[in-house]
């Protein structure tokens, strides 16, 4: 019986790296071939503005939570004492401007190569992706950030040029709620109004 017991846990170590390497291949191979098409979509010359974003929206709309990156956004304290209908409330916001800035970015695109190099699995359930924007003369850095659900792997965070998505809006949000309510919060995001808060005395 010992043997046997002893025997399956040498399978499952010697199993296990093989599984997670292929989890991992699986994963680059889903960002290369995302940010190919997006790429292709912003060199098509025939797509109206519209069309194209519509297109690269669609295109990423499967690999993000935006769910969970909002509830991320906000932390864990505010969003704990929202309702159901808050909470749906705030993620489409949070959602809206999160595309708005994406696509605004795209704007800046300028036909530089992107490097999608292999991804590195840096906890059993959670695997980043690095890209490169690679120019003539500057190399930009964004990490994606996946982490396993019961469906698939999703990216929960993206990080630009070493600073979080998520960390950033955490900032945003935490120093609104400092000062206003959930409300006037949810308010200015419906305005798109800038989410900085004067510092007290200014």
């Amino acid at each position: 019986m010992k043997v046997k017991m002893i025997l399956s846990m040498l399978m499952l170590l010697l199993c296990s790296p093989m599984v997670y390497a292929d989890e991992a291949d699986a994963v680059t191979n889903v960002t290369r071939e995302k940010i190919n098409m997006v790429i292709g979509f912003l060199r098509d010359k025939t797509l109206t503005k519209a069309d194209r974003n519509q297109k690269i929206l669609g295109t990423i709309d499967t690999i993000f939570d935006f769910q969970t990156m909002a509830m991320l956004s906000l932390g864990k304290k505010h969003w704990s004492g929202l309702s159901e209908t808050q909470r749906q409330e705030f993620t489409n916001l949070f959602v809206k401007r999160l595309q708005d800035s994406y696509l605004e970015k795209l704007d800046l695109y300028t036909d530089e190569d992107v490097v999608v190099e292999n991804a590195n699995q840096v906890k059993k359930n959670r695997i980043e992706v690095k890209t490169l924007l690679v120019s003539k003369d500057d190399k930009k850095e964004m990490i994606y950030k996946f982490f396993e659900t019961d469906k698939s792997w999703q990216i929960y965070d993206v990080e630009v040029m070493g600073v979080s998505i998520v960390q950033t809006y955490r900032s945003q949000f935490e120093g609104v709620l400092k000062q206003e309510t959930m409300d006037d919060l949810i308010g200015r995001m419906k305005t798109s109004a800038d989410l900085a808060v004067p510092e007290e005395g200014k």
